[in-house]
């Protein structure tokens, strides 16, 4: 009986797994209708993304993981201390199991009360107590190097991404007409660049997801998950839609602005002011004209509006998508307010004795999420 119970279990969650699958691959939500998966098979020199091809991101993401440790051992930290940035050591306290199981599941700053509790229970004094919670602290704050470090990669890699990119898209008609980008959808065949343009950004934020729990430790932790995973899951949504010409666009439009960012980041860790302001109003600049100008005349424009003159009928993607991507244009307008508090500080306060640089103010990850 308990054979019997145990495998009609496993039947009724493989019958709910299959309905859900065959409603997530429900035609009428991809596509435009009459047309099916099967007119997805590649023929007469049509080549299309096809969804199993996302599985590949997770390799790839490990090969920039190992690329991210040799470029930041290699190249960052050469670069850093040429910059004047140094390894500063901090002193571990010594291994007491009971401040360590204090820190971690009670407070990291103990009340005096506190202290004076933990010293007797240890059978030490109060000012050794102190010292251990402060050393401990200490090993939770990353060090100008190690921030320096997740910084370089961060540039390079959006550096590389924004090059690649006009290299990929600066010959093709969508690129200048956007209109080109609806053209024979939903039946466009996949180039190459595209597949590896694809490729990269989805497995770089999986890269991003698998270090969150050991790069530098941000207040809005549950943000930067929300946010990898929002970015993979858009890319992979166009990409499985075969939406793969406007998503190109969008990723172009958001790494151009971002490694501008990374590199004031950089030099505010080396505390060369002047060149971290020169750098941050430069990528101000990107910002407002990629993600306030560009984004919502151009890709919003192809992506609201022109659907209508291809297709009367609307596949439940439009809707999907369109509403990811206003949310997406909500924070570069909140983005974009923050940046200019900071601008306006920046440019109107003139004593410099008491201006603080805009690149001292570091933000979260303006890098939204590609679509």
């Amino acid at each position: 009986m308990t054979w019997f119970a145990a495998v009609r279990a496993d039947w009724s969650m493989a019958h709910i797994l299959k309905t859900l699958n065959s409603w997530f691959w429900w035609e009428n939500i991809w596509m435009p209708i009459n047309v099916t998966w099967a007119h997805f098979v590649d023929r007469d020199g049509l080549v299309f993304p096809k969804p199993h091809q996302l599985y590949a991101t997770i390799p790839y993401a490990f090969v920039l993981l190992i690329i991210r440790f040799l470029s930041e051992r290699y190249i960052a930290i050469p670069l850093a201390k040429a910059l004047g940035i140094k390894n500063v050591r901090r002193v571990k306290p010594q291994p007491n199991p009971v401040l360590e199981s204090y820190f971690r599941e009670c407070s990291k700053h103990p009340s005096q009360s506190e202290i004076q509790g933990l010293a007797k229970k240890c059978n030490c004094t109060v000012h050794l107590v102190e010292k251990w919670f402060r050393r401990r602290r200490n090993l939770e704050i990353p060090t100008v190097l190690r921030k320096f470090q997740e910084a370089f990669w961060r540039f390079s890699f959006y550096l590389t991404s924004s090059i690649a990119g006009f290299i990929f898209l600066y010959d093709k008609p969508w690129f200048y007409d956007i209109w080109q980008t609806w053209v024979g959808y939903p039946f466009q065949t996949l180039l190459p660049s595209q597949y590896w343009y694809y490729m990269a950004e989805i497995s770089f934020y999986w890269s991003l997801l698998f270090t969150l729990g050991i790069d530098n430790k941000r207040k809005d932790f549950l943000a930067h998950v929300v946010h990898h995973l929002a970015a993979i899951g858009l890319m992979s949504g166009s990409w499985c839609g075969n939406y793969v010409r406007l998503g190109t666009l969008v990723i172009f439009v958001h790494d151009t602005a971002d490694f501008w960012l990374e590199a004031a980041k950089m030099f505010n860790y080396a505390r060369w002011e002047k060149t971290c302001n020169v750098l941050f109003i430069i990528f101000s600049i990107a910002f407002f004209i990629t993600r306030i100008i560009l984004f919502p005349c151009w890709i919003l424009r192809a992506t609201l509006y022109q659907p209508t003159y291809y297709s009367t009928t609307p596949v439940i993607a439009y809707f999907l998508f369109n509403g990811q991507l206003l949310i997406l244009q909500g924070l570069h307008l909140y983005w974009g307010y923050l940046i200019f508090k900071i601008l306006r500080r920046f440019i109107f306060l003139k004593a410099a004795a008491k201006l603080k640089s805009p690149c001292a103010a570091e933000k979260p990850e303006v890098s939204v999420v590609p679509g």
